[in-house]
């Protein structure tokens, strides 16, 4: 058994999930009664890497901050600049698909009991009150702005502690990222049941009606992610960008497609950072900030079922009208929480800007959770890999700047 425990664990990561995924759906199509004991190991994987998480970002951005030594440059600048430029240009691709391609929708109901926000001020309130939630509150509901508040005031805090107390901090933030390893490693048997549990539970043949609307979804974010994140990545580092876009396509995008969580996906997120030799004072803090604030896919999906809505019901909008969208877009998605759906509920607010009806909108909301097994699963593997990317990107960047020249290797490996 160790034996084979170890063959097991010799095979790359990526293939294992592939073995996982082919194994999940043989289960489905054959076995579809067992899905309470399949569906589990799916659960367990996701509420593993939910319940590190928060953990791993207390701590890992505590102990840099605390080691943090003066004059050190870090990124951040670069990398908030790349996260609003990213979700600008996703949430523009998508008003200017829905212009080229029209879509009509069926409208249903069932989501009466939601309640999105009422306005941008609604959602920015929100952002500026989970900065400065309680700290245990905080890691209980995994509000990664008020986690990293709280670990960047007590790092601050920490600056100027013992060295004994420095170490242990970073024993705990060693010991977090070993059982982070675990976790992962056991994504092969997550991802299986998620896909079986994805097939059983809800099959293919609903998804048929909104055929149209899922191209258009799915068609932006895939142009996003293989056309303008890599001339994004060009411009800063002047390199093939396509060795680092598949990279991170291929070990976070994977992952974060089926967990549908950006939130989940962060431990998923770090270990790819370590791999990559990035800076760990940066991407302990770009990482989970990513996950909360950085959100092309989202803007994509507002502003696609938005058009829709207004196509839907004949409403005339002129396209420097619906260009103000993205912007719109761009910032409501930086309100969407780091979960699965979390974007759907900004769709009446971006509504709002054209006179839709609240009623009306909820029933898209409703449209959006029945087509979310493609969608977010989409939008979340774009969401998450790009905090990477542009991790490395900002990261390469300066190091071009600095006249050091960018190793391709680490992209390669």
């Amino acid at each position: 058994m160790k034996s084979l425990v170890f063959k097991w664990n010799q095979v790359s990561l990526v293939k294992r999930i592939v073995i996982g995924i082919i194994v999940g759906i043989i289960l489905a199509l054959t076995v579809p009664n067992a899905a309470s004991a399949v569906s589990i190991l799916g659960s367990l994987f996701v509420s593993a890497l939910k319940a590190v998480a928060p953990v791993l970002v207390l701590f890992l951005v505590m102990y840099a901050i605390a080691t943090h030594k003066s004059g050190t440059k870090t990124n951040m600048k670069s990398i908030l600049g790349l996260y609003a430029i990213g979700t600008l240009l996703a949430g523009c691709v998508a008003v200017v698909a829905s212009f080229m391609f029209p879509v009509t929708l069926t409208l249903t109901t069932g989501v009466e009991d939601l309640s999105p926000p009422e306005g941008i001020v609604e959602v920015l309130e929100t952002l500026l009150f989970n900065l400065v939630a309680n700290p245990v509150d905080a890691l209980i509901n995994a509000n990664y702005l008020g986690i990293l508040t709280w670990a960047i005031v007590l790092g601050l805090a920490l600056k100027h502690a013992k060295q004994n107390t420095k170490d242990m901090l970073g024993s705990f933030s060693d010991a977090i990222t070993k059982v982070v390893q675990w976790v992962i490693n056991l994504a092969p048997f997550g991802i299986m049941g998620l896909v079986f549990n994805s097939i059983v539970t809800t099959g293919l043949s609903a998804l048929l009606v909104y055929g149209r609307l899922i191209l258009i979804l799915v068609g932006c974010m895939l142009f996003i992610a293989l056309v303008v994140n890599p001339l994004i990545v060009y411009f800063y580092t002047r390199k093939n960008p396509y060795p680092l876009v598949f990279m991170v396509l291929r070990e976070s995008g994977i992952t974060a497609f089926f967990t549908r969580s950006s939130a989940a996906n962060i431990p998923v997120n770090m270990k790819l950072a370590e791999k990559l030799g990035l800076d760990e004072d940066t991407y302990a803090v770009s990482i989970p900030l990513g996950a909360t604030i950085n959100m092309a896919g989202a803007a994509v999906t507002i502003a696609v079922l938005t058009l829709a809505t207004v196509h839907t019901l004949g409403i005339q909008v002129d396209f420097m009208t619906a260009l103000m969208l993205s912007v719109v877009a761009a910032i409501s998605a930086a309100g969407a929480s780091g979960v699965a759906g979390g974007s759907l509920l900004l769709i009446p607010l971006a509504c709002s800007l054209f006179g839709v009806p609240n009623d009306i909108a909820m029933q898209v909301v409703g449209v959006g959770f029945i087509i979310g097994v493609i969608q977010d699963s989409f939008e979340t593997g774009l969401n998450s890999s790009s905090d990477v990317l542009f991790t490395a990107t900002a990261e390469y960047a300066q190091e071009r700047k600095e006249g050091k020249e960018v190793s391709m290797q680490s992209w390669k490996s």
